[in-house]
């Protein structure tokens, strides 16, 4: 495989996530951005504000030489200003963005290098957080899904036009 089209497929299935986020999702409206089921869980704005923030995440991580960031407590508390989700979605449109410039402008040698050690994927190629962000993706999208259910919504299959 050429090296543009290796980082094209690779940019590709992030593409496709991006897209069943987007569908699984559609049926949440503005009025929804603080809905949370319980006391102390995300709302459906810090949901994905959060999505997004993960995927910058991977690509900083993978980008430094000292890793991935684990204070996850500093990342959590800049979600608490994530109310609208208008907001959090232009948020992680620039995240998919960022996402997918990073991995169409890298050549194979820089998705084959090994991420920093660590416990966050230590060693393993830099080509590997690409399922890594599909499947936190998913995991948000599966918790959103459960959120519109809650909130007397239906949403659309993510795999159908």
């Amino acid at each position: 495989m050429s090296p543009e089209l290796q980082s094209n497929s690779i940019a590709n299935q992030l593409l496709a996530s991006k897209e069943f986020f987007e569908r699984s999702t559609r049926v949440l409206e503005e009025a929804d951005s603080e809905f949370r089921p319980r006391e102390g869980m995300m709302t459906v704005a810090q949901q994905v504000a959060h999505t997004a923030q993960t995927l910058d995440w991977f690509i900083e991580g993978a980008s430094r030489p000292e890793g991935f960031d684990l204070d996850f407590e500093k990342l959590g508390k800049a979600l608490a200003s994530a109310t609208s989700l208008a907001a959090a979605r232009q948020t992680l449109e620039k995240a998919y963005d960022r996402a997918i410039h990073f991995l169409r402008s890298a050549g194979p040698e820089d998705l084959a290098k090994p991420l920093p050690a660590g416990p966050v994927m230590g060693g393993q190629p830099v080509s590997d957080i690409v399922w890594a962000m599909v499947e936190h993706t998913a995991h948000h999208r599966g918790a959103l899904t459960v959120y519109s259910r809650m909130l007397g919504k239906v949403p659309p299959m993510p795999y159908a036009g």
